[in-house]
């Protein structure tokens, strides 16, 4: 029988999509040359920056570097009863070369974060030192606080010897450890960050539905406005995107005071007897981010309105459908993406807010940024700001992630 010989199996389908490849190589060369400048440079103005304060949220040097011989002198103690005088004797000579590094302060600082009254402790040892007398050490650190007796000190001291730590980490999730090093529910009046996190959430929530139902009429009333009309509305729509931040929350400072435009307002026509408490609330922030947050909605969905042809409404009209099932069923429907990438927008801009929750919003409105500028700028305490900014980066990709799995990223139009 004659063999077959196929001529066309050189030009298969593998080898031709590795040829295109191929010829496609040099473009995607050029093209990665010319944005590698803009990468280089947002990976060491944005990038670096960013993973090495986020690195402080398990950096843990004050204790490693301060106290090596203590720390040498733990190594093979058990935690079940006082250690012996050498860890005492060891404490003394780290404290004594810590006061004149002026290391100190900051030792018991970080020691005082997990238990309250340590820096008061460090000190007063580091004040005595002059003054200890020869011979035995552990009566004469007892003198001064009992709990130098004891084992909790003794056990914080030993589980911070790596320099790295989990504890800004565990704290950020209101979790922490006990003596023994496992891990628990912190006491119920000292869990507060769970709760910030769920009210940031909320705020942004409410934020992003507010908008999306103010946004949408106003982008679809543009979209079919005439030409002047509709590039005057664009304007007043972009208006609050070329004036600073914080001008705009000043100005809802000014309208939602007690004497403020908006209470003089309802008082005026009679709609209420008495000045309204809307400064410090949470309808004062709500209204002040949502005002910010608009354009970021409109102009997504006013992007995809503006591409669905005029003639789809009027040819579902003509084949009978009621004006209201012609909308809900033909243009809504393509109006998604638009609506996905605005809300994704505002929502994952408005986990971040601080400013404006900081002079409109009260005590109960406060969201995670402002606990994480209070750390940083009030308390000093970087590690707990660094893992409160972790705890809000991983919930933002979280959200961004599951956003994408949902609606996935090609129905997602940012303009």
């Amino acid at each position: 029988m004659a063999q077959t010989v196929s001529l066309t199996a050189p030009f298969s389908q593998p080898s031709l999509g590795a040829a295109l490849r191929r010829a496609e190589r040099p473009n995607r060369l050029r093209a990665l040359a010319l944005a590698l400048p803009a990468l280089l440079f947002l990976l060491v103005t944005f990038g670096a920056p960013i993973g090495l304060f986020l690195t402080t949220a398990v950096d843990n040097p004050e204790v490693h570097k301060t106290l090596p011989e203590t720390l040498r002198a733990l190594d093979g103690w058990d935690g079940q009863a006082t250690p012996g005088e050498e860890a005492f004797a060891a404490l003394a000579a780290d404290l004594a070369r810590a006061r004149e590094a002026n290391a100190a302060a900051s030792l018991g600082k970080r020691l005082n974060y997990e238990s309250a009254g340590m820096r008061s402790r460090i000190m007063s040892v580091v004040r005595h030192l002059g003054n200890f007398e020869d011979g035995a050490l552990a009566p004469q650190f007892a003198a001064l606080d009992p709990v130098w007796a004891g084992t909790d000190i003794w056990a914080i001291i030993k589980r911070n010897a790596r320099p790295v730590t989990p504890y800004y980490l565990l704290t950020a999730v209101d979790l922490g450890q006990d003596a023994s090093g496992t891990i628990g529910r912190v006491a119920q009046d000292q869990a507060v960050f769970l709760d910030i996190l769920g009210r940031t959430l909320w705020i942004a929530g409410l934020v992003t539905i507010a908008t999306l139902l103010l946004g949408f009429p106003t982008a679809y009333v543009i979209s079919l406005a005439p030409g002047r009309i509709a590039g005057l509305m664009l304007l007043m729509v972009l208006l609050p995107l070329w004036t600073s931040l914080l001008v705009r929350t000043t100005a809802w400072v000014v309208l939602l005071q007690t004497d403020g435009v908006i209470n003089q307002l309802l008082l005026g026509l009679g709609l209420t007897t008495e000045k309204l408490q809307l400064m410090l609330t949470r309808f004062g922030t709500v209204t002040a981010m949502t005002h910010i947050q608009l354009p970021f909605t409109i102009l997504p969905i006013l992007s995809v309105m503006k591409s669905i042809p005029e003639g789809q409404m009027r040819a579902a009209r003509s084949l009978g459908a009621p004006p209201l099932s012609a909308f809900w069923r033909v243009y809504a429907p393509q109006t998604l993406p638009g609506v996905a990438a605005g809300c994704l927008m505002t929502f994952i801009l408005s986990l971040g807010y601080y400013i404006t929750p900081a002079l409109v919003g009260g005590p109960r409105d406060q969201m995670l940024s402002n606990f994480i500028a209070t750390y940083i700028n009030r308390d000093l305490n970087w590690g707990m700001a660094a893992a409160l900014a972790c705890l809000l980066l991983v919930m933002t990709l979280s959200i961004y992630l599951l956003f994408l799995r949902l609606v996935g990223a090609e129905r997602i139009k940012l303009g």
